[in-house]
């Protein structure tokens, strides 16, 4: 995945005891919507933005990680990537709905 065309939009300040990754975002991270995926400069997936935090002026966003390196990460550069498809076990519903 190359990322010349997505630029970074924060940095990963530190692991809450939750287990998510608070991340410190910057002017271009601002538009960013929970759900949207986070991967680091290789392109691997960081993880999931579960809410955005803190003052407009100065927002962080709450990162559900997809890694077990999460240590690892603090101080790491992230960007955005995207959003991913829903599996249908993770869809809007769960398929048909009985009419009885």
């Amino acid at each position: 995945m190359s990322l010349t065309n997505v630029g970074e939009i924060g940095e990963i300040m530190h692991l809450a005891k939750s287990g998510r990754l608070i991340v410190k975002l910057n002017a271009a991270g601002a538009g960013i919507r929970a759900g949207e995926l986070l991967v680091d400069g290789s392109g691997k997936r960081v993880g999931r933005v579960a809410e955005l935090i803190g003052p407009v002026s100065a927002p962080y966003a709450s990162v559900i990680p997809m890694t077990d390196r999460t240590s690892r990460l603090v101080g790491s550069k992230v960007f955005s990537g995207g959003f991913a498809k829903m599996s249908r076990s993770q869809g809007r519903g769960s398929g048909r709905r009985s009419t009885r």
